[in-house]
C-alpha cells in the first residue's frame, strides 16, 4: 500500500492541489474546444502580482493554449496590508494569492527558488544575493518541464526594469531560453526531462515605446495584438476574467476593475524566430504535430459540433472514444499526456460526478487512528459504477461494483491509521533554513511547485462503459459557517505537541529578568510530558522545566520562565522544546486565516531572540494609530512602554496624556479617518506632544499634508541594508537622548535601510539627521526629518522600523527610543 501511495503521488498533477471544481455546461464547452489546441505560453517575471493576467487569460481563454506563469519568487519581501506578517509569510499569503488567481485566469503556477529579499535597484545587487547558476537551472527546468512554443517575460533585462528583480527576471528568461535546448545545459536534469527548444521569447508591454531608455541597438521588431476580446460563451470579456484574477492580490491591494473596450498589447521579439503576423507564426497549434493523431483529430471536432448544452452527458461516449484514441499514440508526448488528463476530467464532468474525502477533524498526528467520510453522487442518469477506494492507511483492496444511481449521495464512514512515517505540513519550500537568498529544497522534482503535494490521499476507481478510470483526491476539511457558509481547509498533518513562544524578540535594558511565556499546544489527546527553554551559556531560567497534562487535543497549557540575562550586552536565541513519550518537539504552530485563502498553517522554530543591550527611553504612555500592518507596537512592549491603539474612539478622546504618538506604515494611505483627526494630531504636537509618523506612499494620501510645515513624500530609498549612513547633525537630541547613536546602531539591519523617505521638505523648519545612498546612486536626506512645532516635536521617518525592531535588530531599537522621547530630554 505504501508503494501505491508513493506512486499516486508521483502522478499527481504539478500544479495546485485544490479541490477540483464543478463546472457549468458553459464551461465544459470551453475545456472540450480548448482539447482541439496544441500548444504553450510560458509567461516569466519576478514576482506575484508582477503578471499581466489579461495577457494569461486572453492566452488561456481565447487562444486556448497552455499557460503558464513563473514567478520566480513568492513576494516575500514585499508589503502586506492586510495583516502583520513579513518576510516567508507574507511569501506563503501571496502564494495562496496567486493560486486564486490562476484559478480565475486559467494558467498554471510556477516558481523558482529564489527568496524575495526585498527591492533591489539594479541587476547586479540582486545576483549578488540569489546563486545566479541555480536560479537560472530553476528557470530552465520549467521551460523543459512544461516545453513552452513561446515564452513571454514581463520585463526588459535592463533598467527600464526599475526593480533589480525584474530586470533579472528577463535577464535569466532569455539565458534559459537557449540553454533549456543544450544537453550539456544543468545535464542532471536530463534524468526526468528532455532538452526542449521553445520557438520564440518576445518582451511583453502596454506601450509601444520600446525604445525609451532602451540601448540605441535596439531595433527587433514587435508584434501589435488586442488582447481585451470578449467569449460568448463564458459570459464575460478577458479583461473581466482579468480584473478578477488581479482582485485576488489582497494582500498588496490590488483590487481592480475591469477595462472595458479595446486594449492592444505590444511583443518585442528578443530571441528565436521572429513573429510576423502572430505570437504563434511558424508552430503547428493542431493534432498535426502529434505522430498519428489523424484519427483524433477527428474525434475532438465531433465533440465540439456535437456538444449538448442541455445535456454535456451526451458527450460521454465521444470522449471515451477519445481516450482509447490518445491511449494509442505515444504516451511520452507531453501533448498526448496532458490531453489524456483533460480528457479523463472531462468524463467526470460530463457525468456530474462529484466526489471526495472529508477527515472529521482538520489535523491529525501520524501514527493515528482518523474518522473520514467519503461521498460520492452522481446527478445525470449516465450508467456509471464506482469499482472500488483506496486511502491512505489502507492495508488491503476492496472491491464495490456500485452502481451509481442519479442524485443518490453514496457515503462511506472509515476509520484509518495514518502512516507514522508522514511529514508534518510545513510548507516544503520552509522545511530548511533559508540559504544565501535561496529556499533549499533537495529534490530536482519538487522546484517549481506552488504548494505541498497532499500524503493524504483517496483513489476513486469508476468504470464507464466497461472503461476503468482512476482519480486521485486529497482529504480536505470543511464546516459550515454561519455567516459564510461551506468552507474547505487543507487537512494538516501535525507533531503530536507544539510549544509557541509568547514575542519572537525578548530585550533586556538591564540585568533584571523577564517573565517569557510559553503556550503549549495538544494536537493530540492525553499527552504529558515536560517543556524547557534551552538558553545559551550566561543566560539563566527559573523554572529549568515544567511538567505539562494535556487532557484534549487544541487544549492549551501556558507556562511562565523567569529569564534573567547576563551582565554584559549580548544577542543569543531561546528555544523552548518540549518532551513527549522520550522524544523532543521544538515546533511552533502559526495559522494564517483570511477569507480569500485557504487557511495555512506552518510550523516554524520554537524560538526568540533574545538582547542584552544598552537601551533607555524616558516615556512610558504611548498612542500607536495602526497603519497596513506592523509589529512596532510589540516592540514598543520590550522597551516598557504601555501601548494603546488609537481607533476613532479612542482618537476622539483627549489625547493629551500621550507622551508620545506614534503612525503606523502607510497609515496616512489606508486609513482614512485620519483626515478628520490630522487637524487635532497636529494640535496635540503643538500643545506639546510628540509625534513619530513611519513611511507614507506618495499621491495616495488621505490628507493634504503629513505634518505641521510642508513635506512631500517621495520614492526614494536605500535598498542597501549595509548602505553607510552619515550623521548630519552629530549633536542632535535625536542621535544623543536618552541613548547615543553610533554607526554600530546601523549594523546588522535586514533588507534595506528604508522607503519612500521625504522628497520636499520646508528646510526652513525640518531638520535632515541623516544622509546616504545605495551604490552609485546620489546622496538621500530625507529618511529622518524632525521638526520643533509649537511646544511639541515631529518626525517623518521613512527608515524600516517595521522590519529591524520585529527582528529584533538592537541599534533600531536605540534609536526608536530617541525618536519617542525626544519630548522629555
Amino acid at each position: 500500500m505504501k508503494k501505491l501511495f508513493t506512486v499516486l503521488l508521483a502522478l499527481l498533477s504539478f500544479y495546485s492541489q485544490a479541490q477540483v471544481p464543478s463546472l457549468s455546461s458553459a464551461e465544459i464547452f470551453q475545456n472540450i474546444k480548448k482539447l482541439n489546441v496544441v500548444g504553450s505560453v510560458l509567461h516569466i517575471a519576478a514576482h506575484p502580482d508582477d503578471e499581466n493576467t489579461l495577457m494569461l487569460s486572453y492566452m488561456s481563454k481565447d487562444q486556448m493554449v497552455r499557460t503558464g506563469y513563473l514567478a520566480l519568487t513568492r513576494g516575500d519581501g514585499g508589503q502586506n496590508l492586510i495583516g502583520a506578517e513579513q518576510g516567508y509569510n507574507i511569501g506563503v499569503i501571496r502564494t495562496q494569492e496567486l493560486l486564486g488567481a490562476r484559478k480565475i485566469d486559467g494558467a498554471q503556477q510556477f516558481f523558482s527558488r529564489a527568496y524575495d529579499f526585498g527591492f533591489s535597484k539594479t541587476r547586479d545587487e540582486t545576483l549578488n544575493f540569489w546563486d545566479q547558476e541555480k536560479v537560472l537551472g530553476d528557470v530552465v527546468w520549467i521551460i523543459r518541464k512544461f516545453q513552452p512554443d513561446v515564452v513571454i517575460t514581463r520585463f526588459p533585462p535592463d533598467p527600464r526594469a526599475g526593480h533589480g528583480h525584474h530586470q533579472t527576471s528577463a535577464y535569466l528568461a532569455e539565458k534559459a531560453f537557449s540553454m533549456a535546448a543544450d544537453p550539456k545545459a544543468f545535464p542532471d536534469q536530463l534524468k526526468f526531462v528532455k532538452t526542449w527548444q521553445a520557438k520564440r521569447l518576445v518582451w511583453n508591454t502596454f506601450s509601444p515605446g520600446f525604445t525609451n531608455r532602451a540601448p540605441a541597438e535596439e531595433k527587433a521588431p514587435f508584434l501589435s495584438l488586442e488582447i481585451s476580446g470578449y467569449s460568448p460563451i463564458l459570459g464575460k470579456s478577458y479583461a473581466e476574467i482579468a480584473a478578477l484574477s488581479r482582485s485576488q492580490h489582497k494582500s498588496q491591494g490590488f483590487g481592480s476593475a475591469p477595462a472595458r473596450g479595446e486594449r492592444v498589447d505590444y511583443f518585442l521579439h528578443k530571441a528565436g524566430t521572429p513573429a510576423e503576423k502572430n505570437l504563434f507564426d511558424g508552430i503547428d497549434l493542431t493534432w498535426k504535430r502529434v505522430s498519428g493523431s489523424a484519427a483524433v483529430q477527428l474525434m475532438v471536432s465531433d465533440l465540439i459540433k456535437n456538444y449538448s448544452v442541455n445535456d454535456p452527458s451526451l458527450s460521454v461516449p465521444g470522449l471515451l472514444k477519445l481516450y482509447q484514441g490518445l491511449a494509442s499514440l505515444d504516451s511520452t508526448d507531453l501533448y498526448v499526456k496532458t490531453k489524456k488528463e483533460e480528457v479523463q476530467d472531462l468524463i467526470v464532468q460530463c457525468l456530474g460526478i462529484w466526489f471526495e474525502t472529508n477527515p472529521k477533524d482538520f489535523s491529525a498526528v501520524p501514527g493515528d487512528l482518523t474518522n473520514v467520510k467519503i461521498s460520492v453522487v452522481k446527478n445525470t442518469a449516465y450508467p456509471v459504477k464506482l469499482i472500488a477506494l483506496h486511502w491512505t492507511g489502507k492495508t488491503a483492496d476492496s472491491t464495490l461494483n456500485l452502481d451509481l444511481q442519479k442524485g443518490q449521495a453514496n457515503n462511506f464512514a472509515i476509520k484509518t491509521i495514518l502512516p507514522a512515517t508522514l511529514k508534518i505540513s510545513q510548507p516544503y519550500w520552509l522545511e530548511k533554513p533559508i540559504d544565501k537568498g535561496l529556499f533549499q529544497i533537495d529534490s530536482q522534482q519538487d522546484i517549481g511547485y506552488p504548494e505541498n503535494r497532499p500524503e493524504t490521499l483517496t483513489q476513486f476507481v469508476f468504470e464507464v462503459d466497461g472503461q476503468k478510470f482512476t482519480y486521485t483526491r486529497p482529504w480536505i476539511y470543511k464546516f459550515t459557517d454561519p455567516a459564510e457558509g461551506e468552507i474547505y481547509r487543507p487537512f494538516e498533518i501535525r507533531p503530536a505537541v507544539t510549544a509557541n513562544v509568547s514575542e519572537p524578540v525578548f530585550i533586556f535594558s538591564s540585568v533584571e529578568p523577564k517573565m517569557v511565556s510559553v503556550v503549549v499546544e495538544a494536537e493530540k489527546d492525553k499527552i504529558k510530558g515536560n517543556v524547557k527553554l534551552e538558553l545559551p551559556a550566561g543566560w539563566k531560567s527559573e523554572p529549568a522545566s515544567a511538567e505539562f497534562s494535556i487532557a484534549e487535543k487544541y487544549q492549551v497549557q501556558n507556562f511562565s520562565f523567569k529569564i534573567t540575562p547576563p551582565a554584559k550586552n549580548q544577542e543569543a536565541t531561546l528555544k523552548a522544546v518540549a518532551t513527549l513519550d522520550s522524544k523532543t518537539y521544538s515546533k511552533a504552530i502559526r495559522t494564517i486565516a483570511y477569507h480569500h485563502i485557504p487557511s495555512q498553517t506552518l510550523f516554524p522554530s520554537s524560538e526568540a531572540k533574545l538582547a542584552k543591550i544598552d537601551v533607555r527611553t524616558t516615556v512610558k504612555k504611548i498612542g500607536y494609530i495602526a497603519g497596513a500592518g506592523d509589529d512596532v507596537p510589540t516592540a514598543l512592549r520590550q522597551i516598557g512602554c504601555q501601548v494603546t491603539m488609537l481607533d476613532e474612539s479612542e482618537l476622539k478622546k483627549d489625547l493629551s496624556g500621550y507622551e508620545a504618538i506614534v503612525v503606523g506604515v502607510r497609515a496616512y494611505n489606508t486609513v482614512a479617518m485620519l483626515s478628520h483627526y490630522q487637524a487635532k494630531l497636529m494640535d496635540y504636537v503643538q500643545n506639546g506632544g510628540t509625534m513619530v509618523v513611519q513611511y507614507t506612499i506618495p499621491g495616495e494620501q488621505t490628507v493634504a499634508s503629513l505634518g505641521p510645515y510642508p513635506l512631500e513624500t517621495g520614492r526614494d530609498r536605500i535598498a542597501e541594508e549595509n548602505a553607510a549612513i552619515k550623521f548630519l547633525i552629530p549633536d542632535h537630541a535625536l542621535l544623543n537622548y536618552p541613548n547615543k547613536i553610533t554607526q554600530k546602531d546601523f549594523d546588522g539591519w535586514i533588507q534595506e535601510r528604508g522607503l519612500y523617505f521625504a522628497q520636499e521638505w520646508d528646510k526652513t523648519h525640518y531638520q535632515a539627521l541623516f544622509s546616504g545612498n545605495d551604490t552609485g546612486e546620489t546622496i538621500k536626506e530625507g529618511s529622518v526629518l524632525y521638526a520643533k512645532y509649537g511646544k511639541g516635536h515631529y518626525i517623518y521617518t521613512g527608515l524600516s522600523f517595521f522590519r529591524e525592531l520585529p527582528a529584533g535588530v538592537t541599534g533600531a531599537y536605540r534609536l526608536f527610543a530617541n525618536m519617542i522621547s525626544v519630548g522629555k530630554q
